[in-house]
């Protein structure tokens, strides 16, 4: 299975969010998964990444062209995608991924998850058994809280229809995220 992680390229003021990532990588490539990411070696993204590569995995790092070739080249990763927009390296994580997760990050994070989210709502993010592709949140200290709350209050005034949501699910630990039967599958 393809797993694309969304996650910040800055390092998290708690650590436990740090070695959360490490563990998802690692689960990752334990599982027999490929790992997609954006690409960058630091913050959470360098953690999820290198845990990872470390652990055996296949690590394909997704990066727009207008990062240097020096950053570009400075990866270690077991391939690297080449696109020329961010927009691009959505559709690749869209076109190529099985189940969509969201560490902690930044408003590149977030636009990734709305990407998929929408992507899911209007029926183009299908798998083999045509149902929407699963996103999980790791929800560490109710960090998605507010975003939570606020998609709660568009369902409440009809803009976000009930049941398209149903993929999303936030797990509060990473071993409840690890438990999780998207994961497993």
């Amino acid at each position: 299975m393809n797993i694309s992680v969304f996650c910040g390229s800055s390092q998290p003021r708690d650590p436990l969010i740090a070695v959360a990532a490490q563990k998802l990588g690692r689960a990752i490539a334990q599982g027999g998964h490929t790992l997609l990411y954006g690409g960058s070696n630091l913050g959470l993204m360098g953690h999820v990444s290198s845990a990872a590569l470390d652990a055996g995995g296949t690590v394909v790092a997704v990066i727009p062209t207008f990062f240097s070739e020096e950053v570009i080249n400075s990866q270690k990763v077991s391939r690297i995608v080449r696109v020329d927009s961010m927009s691009q390296r959505k559709e690749y994580f869209i076109d190529n991924s099985d189940l969509f997760i969201a560490l902690p990050g930044g408003i590149g994070t977030l636009d990734e998850v709305m990407e998929i989210l929408v992507s899911n709502q209007l029926g183009h993010l299908r798998d083999s058994n045509h149902t929407e592709k699963p996103v999980l949140l790791y929800n560490h200290n109710g960090f998605y809280d507010p975003l939570l709350q606020f998609m709660t209050r568009m369902k409440e005034e009809g803009f976000f229809k009930p049941g398209k949501a149903s993929k999303l699910m936030a797990m509060n630990t990473i071993e409840e995220l690890l438990a999780n039967e998207s994961f497993g599958a």
